[in-house]
C-alpha cells in the first residue's frame, strides 16, 4: 500500500486521502499544487507505482524553481530521521535532472527488489534559504486476495522474534538479528518501543533519566546527561554491556547530581546501545550515528582498446577512506580473489579497477558503487587488424604523365588485387602492378583522360581497402565579354540604383573553384543585395540597386591543379552629386548679402556642372530660387532683401546625373550695417607688461544687436595692428597682457556685429607700459579699530582691504611673532588680506599686526582679538552669620574668569529637606551678600554661580557650612512607621492568548504577572526550554512578559508557555500558536485503474 499524507505545517488547504495498492493493482495518486511564491514548489507529490513484492518501486518529486536564487537541495528520509542520502546504493538510487526550459528539478528515488523490510514512513523535503516544503508517505505490504485460497504447506516451527527482541537485553540486539536474517533491525526496535507497554517506573537512583534515543553526525560530538539522587553516588557507564573507561574519545565529568558523557568524533562503531548504572538502578538509550553519503566527484570513463591492452578504471569520490563497490554486468567483483585479473588501487580519494591484458572476454559494462551515488563505464576490445604503414593517396596528372599508386602494409606476405571503378585492372604494357616487400605498386604510363576514375587496393584476407582518385587535369580558362557595358578596357559603369548582372564563362577539367574578389576582400554570399551566382562552366556577379560603396576593382580567379586564370574588373558607380558643404554668410549689406561654401566631398563620379541656390526668412517653410541655370563659383551675393529680417540659404549641386540634395541651411544672418563705434575709450590701470581699458557701448547698434569686442594693438609709429583677443568678449573692459616693458602703445576697440566691424574707437595719444608706484595702505575696518572680542569655538573671518602698487607683500603676526600657519588661515590678494580660523580656542587671542612692504615703503596695523570663555565657579562659599529669619554668605572671585571681566553672581538657596533650588540674587556685582526671609526650624544650603560676557559658569560653588533656622520651645514627636508586607507568590494577572500568524511575518506573544521577590522567568515551547536562540527575544517590562518570534515557520507551531518561580511558589500559563502558509493547493482525488 502507497498512501500520501502531509504533516500539519499549514501549507496544504487539504490532505489527500489514503490510498490501498494490493498486489498487481496500479494505483495512482496526484497532488497538484498551485503557487508558491519565494518558495520552492513540489510539482508532483506522488507519482503512479505498480508494487509487488521483489519488484522495483520509483519515487519522483518535481521542484519549481522560477523563483529560487540558487538551487533548492532535497533530502529523502525515512521515519524522522534517517538521511536515505548515506544509504543510496545499489538497493536504493537516488538520480535528480534539471530542465532549462521550463526551470523544474526532478529527483527520483528508486528502491531496487522491495522487500517487507523497505515498509515504514518516507519523507521527502526540500529547502531553499528560510523556505522549505516536504511531504511524507509510507510503504506497507498487503498480499492479493488469491493467495489466500492458495495451498500454503505445512508451518515449520516458528520462533517468535518479537518475544525475543522484548525479554533480550540490548546488547544481544545485533547478534538476534544476525542469527534470524533481520534486515532493519532499527527499524523494528522503533516498533518494538511502540508494542512495549512500559509501566512507569519510579527511579529512587535517578531524577532525570536517559532520552530513549540519541542521533548524531559522524564525526561530530553527543553528550549523554542524567540527575542522580546522591550527588556522591558512583555510576558507570556501559556500551552494549562493556563498562566505559575514560579516555581523550569518552569524557566523564560529574557536577553536583548531574553525570555527563561526551563521546569525541563520533564513528560508526558508536552506533550503539548504553547504559548507566547507579547501584542495581539503569537507565537505557540508543545513539545512532548518521553517515554523510559519499558521492562520486569524477565519473567513469569509456575505453575502446585492443586484445592485449591495458586498461585502467579510475573514479574520484568525495571523502577519503570511503567503501565502494566494482561490479562487471551483474557480477560483483571481489578483491579476495587471488585469481582474479582484476586489480584494485586506493590512493586518497582516488579508486582504480586495473586489468593488466584485456580479452574479448572483457568487453561490456563496468559500475561502480558507493552510499552516495554510482557511475558506469563501457570497455570495447577488438582484435587486433592488420596496420596499414602507407595509404596510397590522390594522383593529379597531366596528358602524357605517368602516375603511380603506392601502399605500404605491415605483413609481407599479404597479397592484393587492385581495382578500377570496381573493376580488377589487369597487368598491360601500359599498366604495370608489382609487390616487393610491404610495398604494392600500381604504375600507368601515357596518362590518357579515361584514366581518370577511383582506385582500391584490397589486401587478400582482411576486410579492408585502399582507395584514392586518379584525376586528369585541364587548366582554367576566363572568356570574358562584357563589350556592352565596357566604356574603356576592363571598366563598367553603373548608375546608382540600377541592377548589375555580369556573367562569365568558365571552363576548365576538373571543374575549377571560382574567388570573387573587391579589392582584398573575397565575396561569397549566395544570396543577398551584392552576391556570387555559380552554374556550370558559368559565374555571376549580381547588385542589386547598386550603391556607391560597391565602386572598386574587383577580380575573379578561378583555379584548378592544373593552373588558374585571372581577370581584372573596375565598376564605378555614378550618382547624383552629395550636397555642398560649410553654406555661411560672410558679410552684409543693408539688401544684400554674401554667400560662401564648399564643393561636395563627393561629385557623383561625374563632373559638376554648377550649383543652385534658394533662400528663405528664418520660421516660414517657403523656399525661393535665386538662379535658374547653374552658378559655376562657390561664392554668390544675394540681393534685394529686407533689411532687419533674418534669412537662410541653402544651395543644392549639379552634375550630368542630377540634382543633390540640399545643403544644411546657413546660420541665420540679417542685412543690416555695422554698429557705430565704442564711445568713452579710456585707460584704466598700467603696469610693467599689462594696460586695462574700460569704455562704453556704441551710441548707435541697429537691429543686428552686438555680438561683442575685438581689442587691437600697435606700437606707436607702426601701421600693423595686433588682436589682444582671439574670442569676441561681451564687457566692456580688458586687460591687455604680455606687452613690452617701457614701449608707448596704441589700442583701439571695435564693436562687430553679424554685418561687420565697426569703426574703431581710438585713444588720444599713446600709453607707455610702466607700472605707477603707489605708497602701501591699509584700510583697517572700523570695528577691527578696537578690542575684537569672539567667543570659544565661534569662526574668525577678517578681510582687511588695502592699496598699493606693485602688489605689496603681506606679513602677519601675533604678539610679535609669525602665525602659526597651522592654527590660523592666511590668503593674500591684490587688494586685501584674509585671516580665518575655523573654531576659535582661548590660545588664539593676542595682539596681531599685519605688514605691507613695497620695496623701502612700508604700513602697518595692530588688531587686539579677545577669544573668551565661561568663567570658573567661585571659591571658598560659606555662612557668615545667621540670625533671625537671616543669613550672611561671603566667597573669593573664580581662578579663571574665561579671559574677559566678571559681570556678577548669581545665588541660589535650598532647603536640605526638599533640596529644590530656588534663585535668590542674580547679577549680584560683590563677593557677598545677605539672605532674607528664611523659614524658622529649616536648615539651607546655599550655591554661587559666577557670570560674565558668555553667560554664567558651567558648575557652582556649593557653601562648606549651612544656616539652620532655630525654632525655639518646640519638639516634633515622629509617630511609629511599620513597613507593610509586599512577599507573594507569582500570579499571572494576564494569561497567554491563542494566536494563528502567517508564515514568515514576525510575531510576539504576551502576558503579565506579579509577584515579590521579583519572580524568574521562563518559556518553554512544547514543554522545552527555550534556550538562547537568536530567532526568539524575551522581554520582562515591569511584569509585562513578551516573547518574540522573528519570522516563524511551519516548525514553530506548537504548544508556548510561561513559567514564573520564585521562592514562595510558581505559577504557569499556556497558549496554542499556529502558522498558516501563503500558498493554494488543488488537491485531485485518487483514481484506481
Amino acid at each position: 500500500m502507497l498512501s500520501e499524507r502531509t504533516e500539519l505545517t499549514g501549507l496544504f488547504l487539504e490532505k489527500p486521502e489514503s490510498v490501498v495498492a494490493i498486489t498487481g493493482i496500479k494505483t495512482l495518486l496526484k497532488l497538484q499544487i498551485v503557487g508558491i511564491k519565494k518558495q520552492p514548489s513540489l510539482k508532483t507529490r506522488c507519482v503512479c507505482v505498480f508494487f509487488n513484492t521483489g519488484k522495483d518501486v520509483t519515487f519522483v518529486v518535481k521542484v519549481d524553481s522560477t523563483n529560487l536564487t540558487r538551487k533548492p537541495t532535497m533530502k529523502w528520509l525515512k521515519g524522522k530521521w534517517m538521511d536515505l542520502g548515506s544509504k543510496a546504493g545499489k538497493h536504493i538510487q537516488l538520480k535528480e535532472s534539471y530542465d532549462r526550459n521550463t526551470k523544474i528539478y526532478t529527483y527520483e528515488m528508486k528502491i531496487v527488489k522491495v522487500v517487507p523490510g523497505d515498509a515504514g514512513g518516507y519523507r521527502c523535503e526540500v529547502s531553499a534559504k528560510d523556505k522549505c516544503d516536504s511531504c511524507t508517505f509510507e510503504i506497507t505490504g498487503q498480499a492479493d486476495i488469491l493467495s489466500t485460497f492458495k495451498r500454503k504447506p505445512e508451518p515449520e516451527l516458528e520462533i517468535d522474534v518479537w518475544e525475543l527482541l522484548k525479554n533480550a537485553h540490548p546488547s544481544e540486539y545485533e547478534k538476534i538479528a544476525f542469527q534470524y536474517g533481520i534486515t532493519d533491525l532499527r527499524g523494528m526496535l522503533k516498533r518494538l518501543k511502540k508494542m512495549k507497554a512500559v509501566e512507569p517506573k519510579i527511579s529512587e537512583a535517578f531524577l532525570r533519566r536517559l532520552e530513549s534515543a540519541y542521533s548524531v553526525n559522524k564525526g561530530k560530538k553527543i553528550v549523554l546527561s542524567v540527575e542522580v539522587t546522591d550527588p556522591n553516588a558512583e555510576i558507570k557507564w556501559l556500551k552494549n554491556g562493556q563498562e566505559i573507561k575514560p579516555s581523550a574519545k569518552y569524557i566523564m565529568e560529574s557536577d553536583g547530581n548531574i553525570r555527563t558523557l561526551t563521546i569525541n568524533k563520533c564513528s560508526l562503531a558508536d552506533d550503539a546501545a548504553y547504559e548507566c548504572v547507579v547501584g542495581t538502578d539503569k537507565c537505557f538509550t540508543e545513539v545512532f550515528v548518521k553517515e554523510p553519503p559519499i558521492t562520486i566527484t569524477k565519473l567513469l570513463d569509456d575505453y575502446q582498446v585492443v586484445v592485449g591492452e591495458r586498461v585502467e578504471f579510475e573514479i574520484e569520490v568525495s571523502e577519503e577512506g570511503a567503501h565502494v563497490i566494482w561490479m562487471f554486468e551483474d557480477q560483483e567483483l571481489s578483491r579476495d580473489d587471488k585469481s582474479s585479473k582484476y586489480r584494485f588501487k586506493k590512493d586518497g580519494k582516488r579508486h582504480c579497477l586495473i586489468i593488466q591484458e584485456a580479452t574479448t572476454e572483457d568487453s561490456g559494462m563496468y559500475f561502480v558503487y558507493t552510499n552516495g551515488g554510482q557511475s558506469k563505464g563501457e570497455l570495447i576490445v577488438e582484435e587486433k587488424e592488420l596496420e596499414v604503414l602507407q595509404s596510397i593517396a590522390d594522383l593529379t596528372v597531366k596528358s602524357s604523365e605517368q602516375a603511380m599508386f603506392k601502399c605500404e602494409v605491415s605483413d609481407e606476405k599479404v597479397t592484393g588485387k587492385w581495382f578500377k571503378d570496381g573493376k580488377e585492372v589487369q597487368a598491360s604494357k601500359r599498366i604495370k602492378i608489382s609487390h616487393i616487400g610491404r610495398f604494392h605498386r600500381l604504375t600507368i604510363d601515357d596518362v590518357k583522360p579515361e584514366d581518370a576514375g577511383d582506385y582500391t587496393f584490397i589486401p587478400d584476407g582482411y576486410a579492408i581497402s585502399l582507395s584514392a582518385k586518379l584525376n586528369f587535369l585541364d587548366p582554367p580558362k576566363i572568356h570574358l565579354d562584357v563589350a556592352g557595358n565596357l566604356v574603356s578596357q576592363n571598366t563598367i559603369i553603373v548608375v546608382a540604383g540600377n541592377k548589375l548582372r555580369l556573367d562569365v564563362e568558365i571552363t576548365g577539367e576538373p571543374a575549377p573553384t571560382v574567388c570573387w574578389m573587391k579589392g582584398d576582400k573575397p565575396v561569397t554570399d549566395a544570396e543577398g543585395r551584392v552576391r556570387v551566382e555559380n552554374r556550370k562552366d558559368l559565374s555571376s556577379l549580381v547588385i542589386e540597386g547598386a550603391e556607391r560603396e560597391d565602386e572598386g576593382n574587383y577580380t575573379i580567379t578561378v583555379t584548378n591543379p592544373a593552373g588558374e586564370d585571372k581577370a581584372n574588373l573596375f565598376i564605378k558607380i555614378v550618382d547624383v552629386p552629395d550636397p555642398p558643404e560649410n553654406v555661411k554668410c560672410t558679410g552684409v549689406g543693408e539688401d544684400c548679402a554674401t554667400i560662401i561654401w564648399e564643393p561636395p566631398k563627393f561629385d557623383g563620379g561625374a563632373p559638376l556642372k554648377g550649383y543652385l541656390m534658394e533662400r528663405k526668412k528664418k520660421g516660414s517653410s517657403r523656399w525661393t530660387k535665386l538662379n535658374f541655370d547653374a552658378y559655376e563659383n562657390t561664392t554668390y551675393e544675394a540681393k534685394r532683401m529686407i533689411e532687419g529680417i533674418l534669412y537662410e540659404i541653402r544651395v543644392f549641386a549639379v552634375n550630368g546625373i542630377g540634382i543633390s540634395a540640399p545643403s544644411l541651411n546657413s546660420k541665420p544672418f540679417m542685412p543690416i550695417a555695422p554698429t557705430s563705434e565704442p564711445t568713452k575709450l579710456i585707460v584704466d590701470d598700467v603696469t610693467d607688461t599689462t594696460c586695462s581699458l574700460k569704455w562704453l557701448a556704441p551710441e548707435r547698434i541697429g537691429a543686428g544687436g552686438l555680438d561683442g569686442y575685438i581689442i587691437e594693438f600697435c606700437k606707436e609709429g607702426e601701421t600693423e595692428w595686433h588682436p589682444a583677443n582671439t574670442d569676441l568678449i561681451e564687457r566692456q573692459s580688458y586687460v591687455v597682457r604680455n606687452l613690452p616693458t617701457g614701449e608707448k602703445m596704441d589700442f583701439r576697440v571695435v564693436a562687430v556685429n553679424m554685418a561687420g566691424r565697426s569703426p574703431p574707437a581710438l585713444l588720444g595719444q599713446p600709453v607707455t607700459v610702466r607700472e605707477i608706484m603707489e605708497h602701501p595702505k591699509i584700510r583697517l575696518p572700523r570695528e577691527l579699530r578696537t578690542k575684537y572680542i569672539k567667543k570659544v569655538g565661534e569662526k574668525i573671518n577678517l578681510v582687511i582691504p588695502f592699496q598699493g602698487k606693485p602688489r605689496p607683500v603681506a606679513t602677519w603676526l601675533k604678539d610679535g611673532q609669525p602665525v602659526d600657519e597651522k592654527k590660523v588661515g592666511i590668503r593674500n590678494s591684490n587688494i586685501d588680506s584674509i585671516l580665518f580660523i575655523r573654531s576659535a580656542e582661548r590660545e588664539h587671542s593676542g595682539k596681531y599686526t599685519l605688514s605691507l612692504k613695497i620695496e623701502n615703503m612700508e604700513d602697518s596695523a595692530n588688531i587686539d582679538i579677545r577669544i573668551v570663555d565661561k568663567p570658573g565657579p567661585p571659591t571658598q562659599v560659606h555662612v557668615t552669620d545667621v540670625w533671625g529669619f537671616n543669613a550672611a554668605l561671603e566667597w573669593k572671585p573664580p581662578k579663571d574668569d574665561g579671559n574677559c571681566e566678571i559681570t556678577g553672581y548669581t545665588i541660589q538657596k535650598a532647603d536640605k529637606k526638599t533640596k529644590e533650588w530656588f534663585t535668590v540674587y542674580e547679577h549680584n556685582r560683590r563677593t557677598n551678600c545677605t539672605v532674607s526671609d528664611l523659614i524658622i526650624g529649616n536648615e539651607y544650603m546655599f550655591r554661587v554661580y559666577s557670570e560674565n560676557l558668555c553667560g554664567l559658569s558651567e558648575d557652582p560653588c556649593m557653601s562648606k557650612n549651612t544656616a539652620v533656622i532655630a525654632k525655639t520651645g518646640l519638639a516634633s514627636k515622629q509617630s511609629p512607621y511599620k513597613e507593610k508586607d509586599m512577599t507573594c507568590a507569582p500570579k499571572f494577572t494576564a494569561p497567554l492568548v491563542d494566536r494563528s500568524v502567517t508564515i514568515g511575518y514576525s510575531t510576539a506573544i504576551s502576558c503579565a504577572v506579579r509577584g515579590f521577590p521579583k519572580p524568574k522567568i521562563i518559556w518553554m515551547k512544547n514543554k522545552m526550554i527555550i534556550d538562547d536562540n537568536p530567532k526568539f527575544l524575551m522581554q520582562n517590562n515591569q511584569g509585562v512578559l513578551t516573547l518574540n518570534i522573528r519570522k516563524p515557520s511551519t516548525f514553530d507551531s506548537g504548544k508556548y508557555s510561561c513559567k514564573a518561580v520564585n521562592e514562595l511558589g510558581e505559577d504557569e500559563v499556556e497558549c496554542k500558536l499556529e502558522i498558516r502558509g501563503n500558498i493554494q493547493f488543488i488537491v485531485l482525488n485518487a483514481v484506481l485503474q
